[in-house]
């Protein structure tokens, strides 16, 4: 299996991440990547872009190198009503947009029910077409129920190269399992991200391709290891 997009990557403007769009770019293009999601994160998360980031992403050339780029962002889940940290016009003018929980943004994360039910309520919003790292432990989740709300709203759920390395959120490879595992019994959709903060770690996959079919999750559940379903699911031409 091959991914041919890495959909989950962050630049300067994240403030905590050492590349460019540029940078990244050139870095998708020596990986044979067609595609790269530029996702950094919501304005809410300390250090973030502006929202005016978002809007300006316009500027941005839809090809650079021969990499397709997905302009994007990793929105912050606000609160347990599911409000992400753009408004609903700036998401409609993305191409991609992932949301997931992160610290620091209004949710101590350790009431397992109320966590569950923000998340669901987060996959009803039609823009957001994949949950970042689900597996983070600090927000502990009912995976079933995720994994058939996935399904039900057409919500791809993340397997995070960088959680599985023990570079971000610790703890995460028996969460991610569990959710791989229950992804390819229930048939729900997959995306895989490398979460490169930085050019070298763009199209890093490994782990999670490991984890993926140890689960036996089926090729095609992967939305990123074909370009026309890619496409077909976030809803963008070519």
């Amino acid at each position: 299996m091959k991914i041919l997009a890495d959909m989950h990557t962050h630049t300067l403007a994240s403030g905590h991440a050492y590349s460019t769009i540029n940078e990244l770019a050139q870095a998708a293009a020596q990986a044979g990547l067609q595609g790269l999601a530029i996702t950094d994160h919501g304005p809410s998360l300390p250090g973030g872009p502006h929202r005016y980031h978002f809007n300006a992403l316009r500027f941005v050339p839809q090809r650079i190198g021969g990499v397709r780029i997905l302009r994007g962002v990793e929105a912050n889940i606000m609160d347990h009503q599911g409000t992400l940290d753009l408004d609903q016009p700036l998401l409609e003018e993305l191409d991609f947009v992932m949301a997931g929980f992160h610290e620091d943004c209004g949710i101590c994360g350790q009431d397992i029910d109320r966590n569950t039910r923000t998340l669901l309520a987060v996959m009803e919003n039609p823009r957001v077409k994949c949950i970042s790292h689900p597996g983070n432990p600090v927000f502990p989740l009912r995976y079933e129920e995720i994994v058939m709300g996935a399904l039900a709203t057409s919500t791809a759920l993340e397997i995070n190269n960088s959680s599985l390395m023990s570079v971000s959120r610790k703890g995460s490879v028996g969460n991610c399992s569990e959710i791989a595992r229950l992804c390819a019994q229930l048939g729900a959709p997959i995306m895989v991200g490398s979460d490169a903060h930085i050019a070298q770690g763009v199209g890093i996959f490994g782990d999670a391709l490991k984890l993926i079919a140890d689960a036996g999750v089926a090729e095609g559940q992967i939305i990123n290891a074909s370009w026309q379903r890619l496409l077909d699911f976030l809803q963008i031409e070519e």
